[in-house]
Parts: C-alpha cells; sequence; structure tokens
C-alpha cells in the first residue's frame, strides 16, 4: 500500500474488525530494540515538518534588503587559475550598452546608484603574466602607478615613461576610475607610443559609469588586493588628491596601509619639478613614507639677521607635499627682540585648511649660563640637541646662521638621500656603508683655510661631449661640515657615543696637537673629524656646473665666529649688533671681524633639481663612481683610505683611548667603546695616562704632506680678487699664466709668492715627497704593505725606492 493510503484509511477498512485475525501470545514480549510506535504520532511528525518548510520559505522570501547589499568581492577569472580564458573577460556588447539593472528608478540628478556584485573582466588577463617581473616575490623592482581620474593620468603618464626609460624599476599603471575609455584610447590621448615600457592594467570593474561610490570604494580596495597578490608592488605613486576621486584616495590610503606600502601623493606641478623621482629605483622609493628629517640651528649671539633670513629661507621653499621637517633653535643667553617677535609670530608648518588639528614641529632650546663656553661644552650643547628615535630612519640637518637656502634644498636633499642611503643596492657598497652623510655647500677654502679649494673634475661623459672636456662631479671627502649638511641617524648615534667618552678624558694627558680645523667653524667639528678618520666615513658633497649658484649660500656680512672662539669685546661696543631693521628689513653690510673668512658667495638656485644632477645618459652615477678625498684634499683610493683609518685608529687608541697595542677590538655597530680603554681595565694592559707623554705627536699616521697652518689672513682686496679668479680658471680647465701670477705676486706681497712657488713645484717631485714622508709617519712594516698594495691596483709604481728609516730622526722631525 502507498504512503498516502497508509496515511489516510477508507470507511470499509476503518469498520473492519479484527476477528479473522490470529490471536496474539500475551506473555510474548517485543525485542528490546524496537522503536515502533503509534501511527498517528507518525501522521502529525509529518505534518508539523510540513509546515515549518512553508514557515521557512516565507521568511527567507520577505526578508529585509540592506541599504547596501552584500557585494561579490571576488573576480569572475575562470574555471582555473592557470587558465587565462578569453571569452569570460569580455562582456557581453549589448549588456555593456545598457544600464545596469536598479531596484528603483533612479531620479535625473542620481547617476551613481549601482552596487550589484563586482566582477574585473579585465584585470586577470594582465595579472598572470606578471611571473616574469618575480610578482610573485615580495622584494622586487615593480613600482605602480595608479590614476582614478583621466587629468591625473595625463600627469602620470610621462612620469611613469621617463621612469620605464631609466630602466632600473618594473613600471605598471593600473587604470581604476569610472571612465569606460580603453586603454588603447587613454595612450593614443596622452601620445604614448611603443618607446614607453610601461605595463598596463585596467582595474576597472563592470558598470564603473554607474557604479555607486560605495561601489568604487570596495572596488579600488579589492583591485588592489589582487594587485598585491601577483605583483608585490615596493610604492605606489598617485596624483596630488584635490584632483583625484575622493573614493580612490580614501581607497589606497586604507589598503596602502593595510598592506604596509608607501604612496607618493605628487604634488600638482610634479611634471615640471618633480621629474627627478624617475631616477630612483623602488628601493629608495620605498623609503618615502619611512624617511624623517629634523632641522637643528645653533644661533650664536646677535645673530637675529642671519637667523631670521635663514629661517625665511625654509619657510619659502617647496616641500612637494612631504612632511615638514622638525625645527630645533638652540637660542644663545641673551635673545635679541628681533628674533623674539620672530619666533612669536612663527607658525611651523603652516597651518592646512583641510586639516582639522595643527600640531607645531618647533623646538626652542634656550641656554640659561651666560659666561663663554668652553670646547667641549659648546660641543656636548649640540651634539645633545638631536637624538634620533629611528636611527635608521631618522637624520638630522645642521645648518648655520649664515646660510640660506635654495627654494628646491628639500628636492635636492630627498634625491640624494634616498638614492645613496636606501637604494637597493646600497647594502652591497662599502661606500655606502662609510658615507656619514651629504652636504649641501660647496666649500671654497680648505678644513684649515690656508689655501682655495677646487673640487675634482672628470672627463665629461655626457652625449655629444669632448672627450677631453671636463664636468663638475660630484666627490666623496673626509671633512665635516657644520655650514649645511645632514648626518644619517646611525652614524649620529655613534657620534653621541665617540663624544661621551672623548670628553670624558683629562685632556692634560692627550699629546698635544695642531688644530685640523679654522677656529671660524664650531669645536665639535675636530671631534667628528677624529671619528670620520678613525672609521674612515666620508661626506658626499656637490658640485654645481656653476659657481655663481648653489644650494646652500653661505652670506658673510653678517659672519659671527662660533661662540667658544670669541674674543671679549670693549664695553663701549654695542652689545646687540649688528640686527635685522623690522621695518626696512636691511641688513647692515659693514662688518670687521678677525675669524670672517674669505669665502666667494653665490646665489640660490632657483631651477628645477634635474639641471643640477649629473647628465650621463640614462646612467645614475654611483658613490664608487665618485672621486674620494682625504681629510686634506688630496685625491686617493678606497683601499688607501681604509689603511690610513686602521693606522689612525691604532694610534689613536694607544695615545687617546689608552689602550695596550695588542687590543684590537671589533667595532660594535652605532658605537665607539672600541676606541676607548678608560673603562676597561683588561683592555688598557697595565697603562694608564701617565705612560703617555705630552710631548709625543698626536696620530703620527696623517696623511703624506698634511701640514698645519692657521688661519690666511688677507689684508689685500686685489689679492683676494685674483685668487678667486685663479680659483674660477682653475674649475674651468684654463691653464694659469706664470707672467702674470708673477705680476699678483709683487702686488700681493709675501702671500702671493709663497702660493707662487709652491705651486711651481713639478708633479715628480710632489710625488717623491709624499712617498718620503708616508715612509716617515706610517713605518717601515706598513709603508711597505701600502707600496705593496699601490703596485697591484695600478701597476705603475717604481720598485726603485729605497727605504730607510731612522726612527730617532723621524721622531726629532716630526
Amino acid at each position: 500500500m502507498s504512503l498516502f493510503g497508509r496515511m489516510f484509511a477508507d470507511d470499509e477498512e476503518l469498520g473492519k474488525k479484527d476477528d479473522d485475525r490470529k490471536p496474539r501470545p500475551t506473555n510474548l514480549q517485543l525485542p528490546a530494540w524496537s522503536t515502533r510506535k503509534p501511527a498517528a504520532w507518525r501522521r502529525r511528525r509529518i505534518l508539523y515538518g510540513f509546515i515549518a518548510c512553508i514557515a521557512l520559505y516565507i521568511f527567507f522570501k520577505n526578508i529585509p534588503v540592506p541599504d547596501h547589499p552584500p557585494i561579490n568581492l571576488r573576480p569572475n577569472y575562470g574555471k582555473s587559475p592557470g587558465h587565462v580564458p578569453t571569452q569570460i573577460f569580455k562582456p557581453d556588447t549589448e549588456a555593456s550598452a545598457q544600464t545596469p539593472p536598479h531596484r528603483d528608478k533612479p531620479s535625473e540628478a542620481e547617476k551613481h546608484y549601482f552596487d550589484g556584485p563586482i566582477r574585473f573582466y579585465k584585470l586577470a588577463a594582465s595579472l598572470y603574466p606578471l611571473s616574469r617581473l618575480r610578482g610573485q616575490v615580495q622584494m622586487n623592482k615593480n613600482v605602480l602607478f595608479a590614476a582614478s581620474d583621466l587629468r591625473s593620468a595625463s600627469e602620470l603618464i610621462p612620469i611613469a615613461c621617463e621612469m620605464a626609460n631609466w630602466d632600473r624599476n618594473d613600471v605598471h599603471f593600473a587604470v581604476m576610475g569610472r571612465d569606460n575609455f580603453e586603454l588603447d584610447e587613454i595612450r593614443s590621448v596622452n601620445g604614448v607610443d611603443d618607446d614607453c615600457k610601461v605595463n598596463w592594467h585596467d582595474a576597472r570593474p563592470d558598470f564603473s559609469p554607474w557604479s555607486s561610490n560605495y561601489r568604487m570604494d570596495v572596488s579600488v580596495g579589492a583591485a588592489l588586493g589582487h594587485i598585491e597578490t601577483f605583483m608585490h608592488p615596493q610604492v605606489l605613486i598617485t596624483d596630488d588628491s584635490s584632483r583625484e576621486d575622493g573614493f580612490f584616495t580614501k581607497a589606497i590610503r586604507a589598503k596602502a596601509a593595510e598592506l604596509g606600502k608607501s604612496v607618493i601623493e605628487l604634488p600638482k606641478d610634479a611634471t615640471e619639478k618633480m621629474m627627478w623621482i624617475a631616477r630612483l629605483d623602488s628601493g629608495s622609493l620605498a623609503a618615502w613614507q619611512t624617511t624623517y628629517v629634523d632641522i637643528l640651528i645653533h644661533a650664536p649671539p646677535r645673530s637675529s639677521g642671519s637667523l631670521i633670513r635663514l629661517l625665511r629661507s625654509i619657510e619659502a621653499a617647496d616641500y612637494f607635499g612631504h612632511r615638514r621637517p622638525h625645527l630645533t633653535i638652540e637660542l644663545p643667553a641673551e635673545i635679541d627682540h628681533p628674533t623674539k617677535r620672530y619666533l612669536e609670530k612663527l607658525v611651523w608648518p603652516p597651518v592646512d585648511s583641510s586639516v582639522s588639528s595643527h600640531t607645531s614641529q618647533v623646538s626652542l632650546r634656550h641656554r640659561i649660563p651666560r659666561r663663554t663656553s668652553t670646547v667641549e661644552e659648546a660641543s656636548i650643547r649640540l651634539v645633545e640637541s638631536f637624538y634620533p628615535t629611528r636611527p635608521a630612519d631618522s637624520h638630522v640637518l645642521v645648518l648655520s646662521p649664515q646660510v640660506e637656502l635654495s627654494p628646491v634644498y628639500f628636492h635636492f636633499l630627498m634625491y640624494h638621500l634616498l638614492e645613496y642611503k636606501y637604494s637597493s643596492s646600497a647594502p652591497l657598497s662599502t661606500e655606502v656603508q662609510n658615507l656619514m652623510g651629504l652636504s649641501l655647500e660647496l666649500p671654497t677654502m680648505h678644513l684649515n683655510e690656508s689655501a682655495m679649494f677646487s673640487p675634482p673634475m672628470i672627463r665629461s661623459k655626457s652625449k655629444g661631449a669632448d672627450s677631453n672636456q671636463e664636468e663638475p662631479t660630484p666627490f666623496l671627502w673626509q671633512a665635516p661640515n657644520s655650514n649645511a649638511a645632514l648626518y644619517f641617524g646611525e652614524k649620529w648615534v655613534e657620534f653621541h657615543s665617540f663624544l661621551t667618552s672623548r670628553v670624558s678624558i683629562d685632556p692634560a694627558t692627550v699629546p698635544s696637537r695642531p688644530n685640523l680645523i679654522s677656529e671660524s667653524y664650531p669645536s665639535w667639528l675636530e671631534y667628528i673629524l677624529e671619528l670620520m678618520r678613525a672609521r674612515g666615513y666620508t661626506l658626499l658633497y656637490p658640485n654645481y656646473p656653476s659657481d655663481r649658484e648653489s644650494i646652500a649660500t653661505l652670506h658673510y656680512e653678517l659672519f659671527h665666529p662660533p661662540e667658544e672662539f670669541m674674543k671679549p669685546q670693549p664695553q663701549t661696543e654695542t652689545p646687540n649688533t649688528p640686527l635685522l631693521d623690522p621695518e626696512t628689513e636691511t641688513f647692515p653690510t659693514d662688518l670687521s671681524s678677525s675669524h670672517r673668512p674669505k669665502h666667494a658667495e653665490s646665489t640660490p638656485v632657483k631651477t628645477k633639481l634635474t639641471s643640477l644632477l649629473p647628465n650621463r645618459g640614462f646612467a645614475v652615477p654611483e658613490l664608487p663612481d665618485f672621486p674620494l678625498l682625504s681629510h686634506e684634499g688630496n685625491e686617493l683610493s678606497s683601499s688607501l683610505l681604509s689603511a690610513t683609518a686602521r693606522s689612525f685608529t691604532a694610534d689613536f687608541r694607544r695615545q687617546v683611548g689608552i689602550c695596550a697595542a695588542t687590543y684590537k677590538p671589533k667595532p660594535e655597530a652605532m658605537k665607539a667603546d672600541d676606541l676607548f680603554c678608560n673603562n676597561n681595565p683588561e683592555a688598557r694592559g697595565g697603562r694608564s695616562s701617565a705612560d703617555i707623554s705630552s710631548d709625543e705627536p698626536f696620530a703620527t699616521s696623517m696623511p703624506p704632506d698634511y701640514k698645519p697652518k692657521p688661519p690666511a689672513v688677507m689684508d689685500d682686496d686685489a689679492i683676494r680678487q685674483s685668487e678667486f679668479e685663479a680659483h674660477l680658471n682653475r674649475q674651468a680647465g684654463k691653464k694659469e699664466d706664470p707672467a702674470g701670477k708673477k705680476k699678483e705676486g709683487e702686488k700681493g706681497g709675501t702671500g702671493s709668492v709663497e702660493k707662487e712657488k709652491s705651486s711651481e713645484r713639478s708633479e715628480k717631485e710632489e710625488t717623491n715627497m709624499k712617498s718620503d714622508k708616508e715612509m716617515k709617519k706610517v713605518g717601515m712594516a706598513e709603508f711597505n704593505d701600502f707600496l705593496k698594495k699601490a703596485e697591484k691596483e695600478t701597476g705603475a709604481r717604481t720598485k726603485e725606492t729605497k727605504v730607510e728609516l731612522d726612527e730617532k730622526g723621524v721622531k726629532d722631525e716630526d
């Protein structure tokens, strides 16, 4: 019988009696496993289940619909990840021409209403082939440009093509907006040809012209997530937020923060002013947002005019939307009234109307004691004014009040910092590891101001230039700078460690030595020069195409010597002059000082940065390509610099650090404890400060022909003018006229005559003199090793030199 028949029996069966059935035994028991139940309960259970199914159907049929229904974030890529379909990525032509379905008919003012599932029909076809560009690897050379508005795309495309031409990165461009133009049409409108080696990606969802802001926001984040899976871009580059769509900027920032990526938002005039960004590689660009720069200014007494001029140049500079540097100003004990009034009105960084809150980035440090500081106190006061929070990414820019910065100084600073500190090849270069910082100033005098400084020149490598033509080039110099120089955070921490131990040593126990740096510069340069010579550190100095322009211009009409070297002034002299007149904003021009340097002034550069960078085709010069100079200006090789540093370190440990001759510890990162043994009895080897003779010369491993000279005093304006013209002629590659030099010597006196004699030395005599003095200062064994290394490197060393060393004669001569 069927189930329906068993549930609903007919009348005949209901009336049938049970007489014809056999009686069952009363003592028969059912088995324990039997679950037999009456038929009536079985029918009710089926009926209840049927009613429950109807109730569930009615509930799900009438469930409330939210304002934003769930959106499918998974793109329809095809049946298998390894298969790239060709037909399903192209939506139906008729369906594309129609508007997407909507629940309610929108009003005429409503254009973007669609909130349906998101599908990327064209993104997968360009993402799957990225395996050849190492997209599956976290560290690669992929750089992603992204745009939503077509006007922003027009601004970014020239920079992306320029970056692709430099061939240092794998450049990608993703379109994520509402516009329905094909990629070929976008490239054609912007004049992109086959020479632009950029990988293009269409990351727009289906029905993008009618999509709501919420759907576009989600689609940008979803597309960026899929791009991250297949590409792993090192940095994202977008246009200024004021010209981009709001949903795009919001989604890019949120997703990049989630993925830990840097976002570079270029300013409006990036094509004109920031084309230098195309030269940076992916490693440099990835450090864009994590790099911090602090500015440290030490204002001596009566320097309000120069200080205000410096602060104005900092405010007027272009920071291209980057984070403004934190400003720390060391004020003297007596603050001039113009300085007080200016600092009261100083707002740094400028107030941004788009940001609700404003945080000041200015710190003022006012010294309480009024007496003249010693050399140690002045050095400690400036160095302890800054300590990096993250030494690897936080750096300090030390500025003198005599400096006026160019409007593009921050462009220059960021380019060289990112290129030579964070480049992908930086960890592999010894020169990068020994780079202590960057200088913005090109000095015109040596450290002791004994002679004019001529920067090195190289043969021109520019396209179409004469092979014998020389051009200026940046160079590495083992010389510190206090006028305008950036010091890396790691090296500044090491300098903290060095100075802590150095000033704790009694000066009476340190062997006497002449000062290597003029008293026109602050005293802390002497200490940092010791560290640079012991470690072999250098600074990267610029060499501008024209002597008339520079990034950092030094003005000397308001020059004040460092406070620790300032002589007491007569009481009849006005203590608060010269000052800037707040009414006329003019500076006094008559200022005499015995410490006033005789440098030639230049004007700040106002052109774009690319005009100052070396022009060598599509090849960025690396640090090993630059000339290397010792602290006294002699060009040398990297191996010779390392050998000199090892020799200086041994002498420094023995004479200053009170270490045993056998003590040769391995230096630790960001520490200089290995140079001192005053707190380490075991490293002393039983030596004490009494074992060091004060008459013993300090650090006998000086460079070959160094002769300390006092700062030159030039009283005749004609002499200064002639020397400056000779300096310009040397930079231009012109030969000097001996007759003209003789005439200048007759007019100038003994100073010019001595310079004439020194300049007439033949190259052979200078080479022999350097070899002889190197032999006497380094010692017999070390000098022989030095000759062997030099012969291997150059193959031009003579082997006929007879080495004879008289220890007593050397000591007497030194």
